[in-house]
């Protein structure tokens, strides 16, 4: 469990189009279950290209804690459209379950 002291906020930045944002969702919310990390997400859609440069949106989902992205990249462009992460299989539309628990430890210092 998180310390009650410290605010910390959780977010997935999607785009209503994305196939993938529900599946992303399920699995950070698995994730922070499992971590017994009590935390809300908070859903943030991201409705067009100005505010998809704006937010510095790399793509959907995007899992972001206290603002920073779980998965950093040196995009330089930003764009409403499906992000895509790298798995075992390829590269898929979300990301594995032990990258995202490693990067949900990591960012919150678990």
């Amino acid at each position: 469990m998180l310390d009650k002291e410290v605010t910390t906020t959780i977010e997935l930045l999607y785009f209503e189009d994305c196939p993938n944002w529900r599946k992303g969702l399920e699995l950070f919310q698995k994730v922070l279950d499992d971590l017994a990390i009590g935390q809300e997400i908070h859903l943030i859609r991201v409705e067009t290209e100005e505010e998809a440069q704006s937010r510095k949106f790399a793509g959907s989902p995007s899992f972001l804690i206290n603002g920073q992205d779980l998965f950093p990249n040196q995009q330089a462009n930003y764009f409403l459209g499906c992000r895509v992460y790298p798995t075992k299989a390829g590269f898929r539309g979300v990301p594995e379950y032990d990258a995202l628990r490693s990067a949900v430890r990591q960012a919150l210092g678990l």
